[in-house]
């Protein structure tokens, strides 16, 4: 490799890095300024509700006032990012994760646990827990989407939003996986979106959800966003490509690009996604097996 491209692979590694190490910073802040918030405001029940949120467990699932709940995507935008066809995905493999391929995080892309298998309605479960003003959430969501829509469909309106404007990659657009609906036969998605994105409460986990959360969120010996459990087989605790690679675009931009196999976008989204399918796989015991059998999908297991 040349001096040049050693360079650029270096300034990736530092850039990735710092917008983590800025996020985590802010994240410490914010929940500290809640913290002192509280105690001043104890007697309000309102108040008394936010400490017990604040990265504890909460005895339901339910979501709270005053969530952001975005615009509903054009039906062909939604189509675009649930038909990205098989060969488009095939063809990008692994993709493009600067952020792993230039090794600034140890390790594969997802993490391998051990654990009790985590189920819902009978089916594995996949659990996401994340924030709407969160810009690596943002990242994410993306390729979600498109990994989900190989095993089902989502049953609402998919709703755009962006990331906070005052953080870092400010304004990234994105999808809500808030009010969202997934049916799938061989599989559960629970999404939990944390904040809105105002970093207000929008939805609490479970005793359940921050037990797991708490086990497999390995980020620095506190809780980060985004946190995706694949059945309690692998977990996600960072994003997998550089949120940046979206700034400026539309929601339809980022969707149509996703077709692309030869588009930035596609090489960071849809490889992330394939590598989310290849877990979802392990979840399902390989069900379907027009997924899970597909070379493209198989070869990622050695990755996993």
């Amino acid at each position: 490799m040349s001096k040049a491209g050693r360079i650029r692979e270096q300034n990736v590694r530092e850039r990735v890095a710092a917008q983590q190490a800025a996020a985590a910073s802010r994240e410490r802040r914010r929940r500290v300024i809640i913290a002192g918030s509280s105690v001043l405001t104890v007697v309000a029940v309102v108040a008394g509700f936010l400490v017990a949120r604040s990265l504890t467990a909460s005895p339901s699932a339910q979501a709270v006032p005053g969530g952001v709940h975005g615009t509903v995507l054009p039906a062909s935008v939604a189509s675009d990012i649930a038909t990205v066809p098989a060969a488009t995905l095939a063809r990008i493999g692994a993709g493009s994760m600067p952020g792993y391929q230039n090794q600034t995080y140890a390790g594969p892309p997802l993490t391998k646990v051990r654990d009790t298998p985590l189920t819902s309605g009978g089916k594995p479960e996949m659990l996401y827990i994340g924030a709407e003003y969160c810009p690596f959430c943002a990242a994410m969501r993306w390729s979600m989407a498109v990994a989900l829509s190989r095993f089902g469909t989502f049953t609402t309106p998919l709703r755009g939003i962006h990331s906070t404007p005052d953080d870092v990659d400010p304004d990234t657009p994105t999808v809500t996986f808030y009010g969202a609906h997934y049916s799938s036969p061989y599989l559960t998605f629970v999404p939990v979106e944390n904040d809105n994105l105002n970093k207000q409460p929008l939805q609490n986990t479970t005793a359940s959800e921050q037990a797991l959360w708490q086990k497999f969120d390995s980020s620095g010996g506190e809780l980060t966003f985004p946190f995706v459990d694949f059945g309690n087989q692998f977990v996600l605790t960072a994003p997998l490509y550089n949120p940046a690679i979206l700034k400026g675009m539309t929601w339809a931009q980022v969707a149509a690009a996703l077709h692309d196999p030869f588009s930035p976008v596609a090489l960071a989204i849809d490889g992330t996604a394939n590598y989310m399918t290849a877990a979802i796989c392990h979840m399902t015991g390989n069900r379907p097996a027009s997924v899970c059998n597909v070379p493209s999908v198989r070869a990622l297991d050695s990755g996993l």
